[in-house]
């Protein structure tokens, strides 16, 4: 299956998640995904503007495992696999610190923290999510509960670890996760008062008032630990909490993320191609100098000029040939191969390639959900959308993953980001004066936006199943103005 969320993560890009979820009974799960970008004539991107190397360099994506799910409440059982995994791998690095030990001991911190932010990000979602009413209280004390057993159990585990076998250094592993799940709790618990505060702050006094002591409770643990906190009145410590929350949670999802060895695709193939048009080029001017020579005989002028006509036809047939084949290599191959790994271990691999292509080879499908106005077809005439394919398969190997990894490992996210700055290049001004002349009121001018759409179209494939998606970008001179899903 695949799952696919998008997002604007600024006002030059957007951020597109897709998920590749494995079936646990299938050994080798293949998807693949074509996305096809319709770019207004206008903005100037074509293949001679807008090259491979400049597409694959405005985009950027990451590939990490997808977070194990685990409800808070099942966290906060002792015998729940974060916390019994975590607890085992303190006692043995305590006791026998070497480097395997403790790099096992600092993937489990990390993976519960990841696991802790997955399960309170979807806990708090569900709470000011909550259409029934009479849950909300139910909700609010199992979240308090639940969040209450968790640090406070992650808290006891130091005593295990603050031994004198291990390192300050080894140690500071430990209160990284302790910080990152401190801030977590400490800015979940504003989100949940303050959604309530809006709603109805008498109707729920009395779970406002004991998120509020749950809240100054945790900020004067961290007050005690010393970690970074907001101040309304200091901008510079504001500044640092933002800096120091982003490091940690950089610390903490890299072992999420997988390592991608990037490589160019069909290298062989192509070689072969390139060589064949050499040889092709090559028998074609073999055979003019043999006819010649045989007609006329050695050391003669036709023999001469022969052989200089056929040295540079051979030059040119072997160029056009090269360039055939690569037209059909990009047909059929992709521009990168990416192998994907976990632990060093290769879990699968993933190919990319890019394309400008024209209507003719869209299919009628894509066509039919591009469903373009009349007004947009008659333009289409004389300046047509220009039509950029983005073509992608991922291979992935269930097996290897179950292997690497003592968590239950549902799949891979692949996070893209792309960035339009090319695009807004040649866009006219975001804004337009224009006139309007209400009764008995004298001329007006307001203000229009000047907005280009780009209407982007996927195709998901994972074995039988074929499933759209697409989504028009709103974009101006000054940025992306909004992004939206079309049914």
């Amino acid at each position: 299956m695949i799952e696919i969320a998008t997002k604007i993560h600024d006002k030059l890009s957007i951020e597109f998640k897709v998920g590749f979820v494995v079936r646990r009974k299938l050994k080798v799960n293949n998807f693949a995904i074509n996305t096809w970008i319709f770019i207004p004539n206008s903005l100037d991107i074509n293949n001679l503007t807008y090259s491979k190397s400049q597409f694959y360099r405005d985009v950027k994506s990451n590939i990490r495992l997808i977070t194990p799910v685990f409800l808070l409440k099942e966290i906060a059982l002792s015998s729940a696999i974060p916390l019994h995994n975590l607890e085992k791998t303190f006692h043995s690095t305590a006791s026998d610190p070497t480097r395997t030990n403790i790099r096992e001991y600092e993937y489990q911190i990390k993976m519960f923290s990841a696991i802790f932010k997955s399960a309170m990000r979807n806990e708090v979602a569900h709470l000011l999510n909550n259409t029934i009413e009479e849950d909300i209280g139910y909700l609010i004390n199992s979240y308090l509960e639940s969040v209450s057993s968790i640090t406070d159990k992650y808290r006891d585990l130091r005593r295990i670890i603050n031994v004198s076998t291990i390192s300050p250094e080894v140690l500071d592993y430990y209160f990284f996760g302790d910080e990152f799940i401190s801030n977590i709790v400490e800015q979940s618990a504003c989100r949940i008062i303050n959604f309530l505060e809006q709603r109805n702050k008498e109707k729920y006094g009395k779970f406002i008032c004991n998120l509020r002591i749950f809240y100054h409770k945790e900020l004067n643990y961290k007050k005690e630990k010393g970690y970074t906190m907001i101040d309304k009145d200091s901008p510079t410590e504001n500044r640092e909490f933002v800096f120091r929350r982003g490091l940690l949670k950089k610390y903490v999802e890299s072992d999420l993320f997988l390592q991608a060895r990037k490589k160019k695709d069909g290298v062989l193939v192509e070689q072969i191609y390139y060589s064949i048009a050499a040889g092709l080029s090559m028998i074609f001017a073999t055979a003019i100098a043999f006819s010649v020579q045989m007609k006329y005989g050695n050391f003669t002028i036709p023999l001469f000029v022969a052989l200089v006509v056929s040295y540079m036809l051979k030059d040119r047939i072997k160029e056009l040939m090269r360039y055939y084949f690569a037209h059909q290599l990009g047909a059929k191959y992709f521009d990168n191969k990416t192998t994907i790994c976990l632990k060093d271990k290769p879990i699968g691999w993933s190919k990319e390639g890019v394309d400008f292509i024209t209507d003719s080879k869209v299919p009628p499908e894509i066509m039919k959900i591009r469903d373009r106005t009349p007004l947009l077809e008659a333009e289409n005439q004389m300046m047509a959308e220009k039509i950029l394919l983005y073509r992608k398969l991922v291979h992935i190997d269930r097996e290897e993953i179950n292997k690497n990894s003592n968590y239950p490992i549902s799949g891979i996210n692949d996070i893209m980001r792309l960035h339009l700055v090319r695009f807004m290049q040649k866009m006219d001004n975001p804004e337009e004066f224009l006139y309007l002349l209400n009764e008995n009121d004298p001329v007006s001018t307001i203000q229009g936006e000047k907005v280009y759409y780009l209407n982007t179209i996927m195709q998901l494939k994972f074995e039988d199943q074929v499933d759209y998606k697409h989504f028009r970008v709103i974009i101006t001179q000054s940025g992306i103005t909004g992004l939206e899903e079309l049914k």
